[in-house]
Order: C-alpha cells, then structure tokens, then sequence
C-alpha cells in the first residue's frame, strides 16, 4: 500500500511539531526516517497510525484519505516505548493482540507460533513478558505489530536495547518484510539505516530537511573531492608546494611531516586524482597511497540539524 502524506501540520501549544511536510511512500520500499530528539518524527508517525488526530493537511493510503474512516487493520505498529502486558506470558500477550485485530480464531494460535519463530522468541515463549530482557520485550512489541500481517509497519526505534547480534537479525527480517510491504523506519543508529533502508528522509524542527538514497545524500553534500595521499621522494613542505600549484587544488593540509601524508581538497566539481599522478610521475616523487574520504550519513545528518 502506497502512503502520501500531503501538507501535514500538528501543533501543540504555540509550537508545531510538524510544519507542512509532504512524502510519499511506495509498496515495497523501507524509508528510514531521521531526525534529532523532537523533530517531529514520533507525531508524524502517530498521525499516520491514527493514534493522534491530523490537524491541517492529509494522509492517503492507496489513494483513500483516512479522514474517511481507514481501517487500521491494515497498520503494524511498533511505538517508541514499547507498551506491554508484563504480567502475561508471551504466547497468552500475542494470541490477545492477534484478537483484538480480527485475525480469526481458528488461526490465532498459528500466527503466534509464527510470530515467535519469526522474532526468535521460541526460548520464550511461555515466560511471563516481566520476565524477559529489554531486548526480548522488543522483540515481542515487534511480533504484536505484524501478528495480523498487516501491509503497513510503522517502526519507531525498533532495535532499541538489541544487542548487536540481535540487531542483525532483526535488520534482516525488516528487509525480508520490506519486499512486499510498506515500512517506515525511525531509529537513531545511522548505519543501520543504511544496511536496511531503501530511502531515508530527514525532519529538523518539523520540516524536512533531506530526501533520497544514502548515495544520493553523499553526493549533494560532497560538492568536491577530498583525498588522504602519502607521498615520498622529498620533503613534505616541497610536495605541499607542488600540489597547491595544480590548478584543480583547493586546498592542501599536512597531516603527518614525519610520514608524508595530505589532505587534498578538489576546487568544486573538479577530480584531482590524475593531476596528483602526472605531478609525481614528473618530479620522481613516489605516490603510495591516495584514499579518497568519503562523507558519512552522521556528517550528513549532523550539518543538517544542528542548530
């Protein structure tokens, strides 16, 4: 199912925690959603699942506003904070979710044995919920959401407290997921953004701020290349010299004057790599490496929102 959201806006107080965003969602596709603590990412995704009202603006689930009474049913949702049942047993806690969201009787035990296997919780599954570890309670707020195999989830931090191998795995049912339904991604842990998502979409103070691939990202933020090279056959002042002569050099930096090592910074969309090359194949200087830095998501994400 595709989403579209269109000129959403929620405020509370005199303040809007979402300020006229609009995006759009396809079938099959796992957009990690980013932004700092309070920049509107949990409200949005409140608005989306109904939890909260819409106040200016809509939000069409394949094409159907769900103003005109969109069944839910249709929505996995995990929230931030993880609310349970703790005095219940695991397998007792999801036959109750999988009720309550219409799954047939005949076929609720079946769903929960599913979900067990599915978020690795057959260890488990006939402990109590207050019982379990943070880690195992996430993965029981992550089997309610899709017990009723919803075409929709809506995942507000759902690795928080995994362990790292835990993390993997649940990473990989996300993308498994993500092949035939729509999934919205809110987590703090950028790498893991970029392992899972197909998309991702940054919000600073209710607005968005960036939309695209993680390579998309890189290449609006890079503007120009920057390289670490070590070169030999002289002293590191000389080399700086010669390569600041170089018509398509921005910049030069002395890391190390013991080992020979720069930074290079290209004039804008210019690429230095061969005139660094015919620089030393003419003065005999000896080039051992040329790394070229590549900007990360957290560079990204940090000179996006910070105030």
């Amino acid at each position: 199912m595709n989403i579209n959201i269109e000129n959403l806006t929620k405020s509370y107080g005199g303040q809007r925690a979402v300020d006229n965003i609009s995006f759009k969602v396809n079938t099959g596709e796992i957009l990690g959603f980013l932004g700092p603590n309070g920049a509107g990412k949990t409200t949005t995704m409140k608005m989306i699942t109904q939890f909260i009202e819409l106040e200016e603006g809509d939000i069409r689930i394949n094409g159907s506003s769900i103003k005109s009474g969109f069944d839910k049913k249709h929505i996995g949702y995990l929230p931030e904070h993880n609310p349970l049942y703790t005095d219940m047993a695991v397998m007792d806690y999801l036959g109750f979710c999988a009720g309550l969201q219409g799954v047939p009787k005949s076929q609720i035990k079946e769903r929960a044995v599913q979900m067990v296997k599915l978020c690795g919780l057959d260890v488990e599954k006939h402990k109590k919920i207050n019982e379990l570890s943070k880690g195992y309670r996430q993965r029981v707020g992550l089997a309610q959401a899709m017990i009723h195999d919803p075409e929709i989830l809506i995942l507000d931090e759902p690795t928080t407290g995994l362990d790292p191998n835990q993390i993997v795995e649940i990473r990989e049912l996300i993308k498994k997921m993500g092949r035939q339904k729509t999934v919205i991604l809110s987590t703090h842990i950028l790498p893991e953004v970029e392992a899972t998502c197909d998309r991702i979409l940054i919000i600073n103070k209710g607005k968005i701020v960036a939309d695209g691939t993680a390579s998309t990202l890189r290449k609006q933020a890079e503007g120009q290349q920057i390289l670490q090279v070590k070169i030999e056959g002289t002293e590191s002042n000389l080399i700086a010299d010669g390569l600041r002569a170089l018509g398509d050099v921005k910049e030069v930096t002395i890391k190390d004057m013991n080992t020979n090592r720069f930074e290079i910074q290209s004039m804008p969309e210019a690429k230095t790599n061969t005139s660094i090359f015919n620089l030393c194949v003419q003065k005999n200087w000896i080039l051992t490496e040329m790394i070229p830095y590549e900007t990360k998501l957290e560079d990204i994400f940090r000179d996006l929102t910070v105030n």
